[in-house]
């Protein structure tokens, strides 16, 4: 028997390292807030879908909140979770901004965060669909 490591143990291992690196990396160079842009893209667009997906195959649709990633929702006998292990929070310390079904991707969700200023729809917003 071979033993092997999974493609979502490789998926996590890879994103991780591009997250440590998207971070270090600039901030040692002073570029810190673009660190802070690219973390977000990066959860934005690989972390926190993988674990929606995971969740959306356990149980059918995609959750209502990103708190059921981490916490059984009502009537839930299918969940697997906890899909993620922390609250999912932006580089700037604020929860992410979930929505399904999407304004935006109206066949499965929006995730953004609204940016350093906090403020949804402005200039700084990092978001999961095409500008």
């Amino acid at each position: 028997m071979k033993k092997a490591f999974t493609l979502i143990e490789l998926m996590l291992v890879v994103i991780i390292i591009g997250v440590l690196s998207a971070m270090v990396v600039p901030r040692l160079a002073g570029r810190s807030e673009q660190a802070r842009i690219q973390a977000a893209k990066t959860d934005i667009n690989a972390s926190i879908p993988l674990a929606l997906d995971l969740y959306e195959m356990d149980m059918g649709q995609y959750p209502e909140s990103l708190d059921y990633l981490r916490n059984r929702p009502a009537g839930g006998e299918s969940w697997r979770g906890p899909y993620l292990k922390k609250k999912p929070m932006d580089p700037w310390n604020k929860p992410y901004i979930y929505k399904s079904p999407g304004d935006h991707n109206q066949d499965s969700y929006d995730l953004f965060s609204a940016g350093r200023d906090g403020q949804s729809g402005t200039a700084d917003d990092v978001v999961n669909w095409g500008e």
